[in-house]
């Protein structure tokens, strides 16, 4: 029994040895995560997605787990090939790691790839609170401003337009209205339209028109609104005004997915159709 216990000692001595001989140092571990970085912004070049980029990423976040940037990368290549089963956990690791950069980014995602506008305002919601005396401005724009969309998306409009109201307000005081971003108005219009709210609809795309001359998108509604008073004549100048800036590229788009609220010419059409009957 004596034998046994010595033998017993002496494997738990050899296992807490070892354990404590595999435990880096501060030193070593604030080596590897250099490293990993030196890793991942060396293959920056590489095509997103391919095989030499993947493996790169990968290699920065064996060194460095925790690298929430890499892991973010690393989940986009399965974001633009539609593979969400893929895509989510890998970036809810990256939240998990810095959820002040990427809780706000994730939101933009669920609003543009996923059309969860619910999961998309909670984590706008999430970065007032991570962030609380700072604005989020995931993709370029403020979380107000994807918040007005998604809003939109559930069609709750007195939502989507205090949000517009918001950033608007924000942005004309920082940098003047002519410097807010046309579809911030684009997209309050069409919030007061669906709500029945043409006026207050006609001057938010008047903006558009007025600060960006040629837009298919403010013009289609703009000659709705005309047709729907009574006025066919401007209407239809309005809306040939409209197909000329779509055959011109001036429409609202995205790149990878389709807009909220995507202009066609079969809209176009239609409401030219509408008009000359």
């Amino acid at each position: 029994m004596g034998k046994l216990s010595k033998l017993y000692l002496s494997a738990i001595s050899l296992l807490l040895s070892c354990s404590c001989s595999d435990k880096k140092s501060e030193a070593e571990i604030v080596q590897d995560k250099e490293l990993a970085v030196k890793t991942f912004e060396e293959g920056s070049h590489l095509l997103q997605g391919s095989p030499q980029s993947m493996t790169r990423i990968e290699k920065a976040i064996a060194l460095d787990t925790t690298y929430a940037e890499a892991i973010r990368e690393l989940s986009v290549a399965y974001l633009k090939r539609g593979m969400p089963h893929k895509w989510k956990p890998i970036f809810n690791r990256a939240v998990k790691h810095d959820a002040k950069t990427w809780q706000p980014y994730r939101g933009y995602l669920y609003l543009w790839f996923y059309r969860d506008y619910e999961k998309a305002i909670a984590d706008f919601n999430a970065s007032d609170t991570l962030t609380p005396n700072f604005i989020d401005q995931p993709q370029g724009h403020s979380v107000d401003y994807w918040r007005g969309i998604a809003y939109l998306g559930l069609k709750d409009y007195k939502n989507s337009i205090a949000y517009w109201d918001k950033h608007i307000k924000k942005e004309t005081e920082e940098t003047g209205e002519d410097w807010v971003e046309i579809n911030a108005f684009l997209y309050r219009g069409i919030a007061y339209y669906e709500s029945g709210n043409k006026e207050k609809a006609l001057e938010n795309f008047n903006k558009v028109i007025h600060y960006f001359e040629q837009s298919a998108d403010a013009k289609y509604y703009k000659a709705k609104i005309l047709l729907e008073n009574g006025d066919n004549k401007g209407a239809e100048a309005l809306v040939n005004e409209a197909i000329a800036d779509f055959n011109a590229g001036f429409y609202n788009n995205r790149a990878y997915v389709e807009t909220l609220r995507q202009l066609y010419p079969v809209h176009l059409q239609t409401l030219k159709q509408n008009i000359l009957r």
